[in-house]
């Protein structure tokens, strides 16, 4: 289930929250296309990727290339590696750029499933966001997608200063409504030199709070799985069958390969990640240079990396992977958080409650070897 990520590193404006990498300018949108397109044959020999069943093209706002830049991008791919007939091919986009004649075009061009940053369909908690849509754009062209793509996902934040339990169950509840397969929900993290985290610190905005963010966490996984959705991983739903192929593949440790400016790689023993630099990048590749810097894991760092990323979904962690004396240690330090009622046996398998998953990180890393 080896996949493909393509990073667009643009936007039309910087959301206050974002620590990802990209640049409200489109200056050398040209020279960075151009540049994507001669990575992708420069990774050709990447390994682990025979056959390739994802492509994910995302950022950044993937939505604003033209259609042919993104009809040339995949048709890169098609021509470098063995992509699966049946494969799964993700555009993220924003409300503000979807139209008819984008929607006819991304299907033509090969996209079969679209990634939606909805947010909230409140208009105040967008502009407290400093989203590029507003609160109508957000249900008018979500409404239209889904007379093109029946394979939606939408991303939704919880935790903001001033979401109320209310209005944190209008947004699920309209998610619901327009019978979106799949949600991505995420808590509101404040990451360090973000204009939220300078904002915060001026007192220009009210801090998060996280006991108002763990109680709708609680109240997201009740109210999803009364709807009949899967909680597959922490911070994913899906209707049975729609799960994300691609985000699957980085939970269940497949190899993956990321083409653009801080696209990250991992083949299975080895993780990579290119310059987060868009003219460096440019003029790297140019050059006939991939500027990436690379660290090969250990052993130890596999089974470790293993146990936070299978601790997230719903199958949980397999102790079949761990020798004798390792298993012996990690159930030993996990009869505190059964005992707690944090987590459960299943066999062979260590599944995270749903008050454990408030935990994951720390429960996982406790683990670690």
């Amino acid at each position: 289930m080896a996949g493909i990520y393509i990073h667009i590193p643009f936007c039309r404006r910087a959301c206050h929250y974002c620590n990802f990498h990209f640049s409200t300018s489109l200056r050398y949108k040209n020279e960075l296309v151009a540049a994507l397109l001669e990575e992708i044959r420069m990774q050709k020999d990447f390994p682990g990727l025979d056959p390739v069943s994802s492509i994910y093209i995302g950022g950044g706002t993937p939505s604003l290339l033209e259609t042919g830049e993104i009809r040339q991008l995949l048709h890169a791919i098609h021509a470098q590696f063995n992509v699966t007939a049946d494969a799964e091919v993700t555009l993220e986009a924003n409300p503000d750029d979807i139209s008819e004649e984008k929607l006819t075009g991304w299907q033509e061009a090969g996209i079969n499933r679209l990634s939606i940053g909805i947010q909230s369909f409140f208009e105040e908690d967008l502009q407290w966001m400093n989203r590029a849509h507003t609160a109508t754009q957000a249900i008018t062209q979500l409404q239209l997608a889904l007379q093109y793509f029946k394979n939606i996902t939408i991303d939704l934040i919880y935790g903001t200063p001033g979401l109320t339990h209310e209005k944190w169950k209008a947004n699920v509840e309209q998610a619901i409504s327009l019978g979106i397969p799949h949600l991505s929900c995420y808590a509101l993290t404040v990451e360090p030199k973000t204009p939220l985290d300078k904002l915060i610190r001026n007192h220009e905005k009210t801090d998060v709070n996280p006991d108002q963010q763990s109680e709708q966490f609680l109240l997201l996984m009740e109210w999803l799985e009364a709807a009949g959705y899967e909680h597959y991983e922490i911070s994913n739903f899906a209707i049975p069958g729609s799960r994300s192929r691609h985000n699957s593949s980085y939970w269940q440790q497949q190899p993956y390969l990321g083409i653009g400016p801080a696209a990250h790689s991992y083949n299975g023993r080895e993780r990579q990640w290119n310059i987060a630099n868009n003219n460096t990048y440019i003029s790297q590749i140019a050059g006939g240079l991939i500027p990436f810097e690379k660290e090969i894991l250990t052993d130890v760092q596999r089974l470790n990396e293993n146990t936070m990323t299978s601790l997230r979904t719903m199958e949980g962690l397999d102790m079949g992977i761990f020798d004798e004396k390792q298993a012996a240690l990690i159930k030993a330090v996990a009869k505190k958080y059964i005992d707690g009622g944090h987590m459960i046996r299943n066999g062979s398998r260590l599944l995270l409650t749903r008050t454990g998953k408030l935990l994951a990180d720390g429960i996982a890393a406790d683990l670690f070897i």
